[in-house]
């Protein structure tokens, strides 16, 4: 049986998070993509500026995050009622 994720996650415990999100069927979400030969640098800056857009609308810190070829990585934690600043600042990325 499933277990809903209101039972499933308590903030006050661990109020920190990995996420992952991967592209499927081999595609490349940056870098050069070796089996059509397009460049998709460019969609790097695209995700860190959407990070940092969503990190100042919800309540979350970026702790820490790393944009692969072909997924990215974030580490997150919950802010609570009052955000705090960024624990490592984007811009220095």
């Amino acid at each position: 049986m499933t277990i809903s994720r209101r039972k499933l996650i308590e903030p006050q415990i661990t109020p920190f998070y990995h996420v992952i999100n991967r592209c499927v069927r081999r595609a490349y979400l940056c870098g050069d993509d070796p089996y059509n030969g397009k460049n998709y640098h460019h969609r790097r800056g695209w995700i860190v500026n959407k990070i940092k857009q969503l990190a100042a609308v919800f309540c979350i810190d970026v702790c820490a995050y790393a944009v692969m070829s072909n997924h990215y990585h974030l580490v997150l934690k919950i802010a609570g009622k009052h955000r705090t600043p960024i624990i490592f600042p984007l811009e220095n990325r």
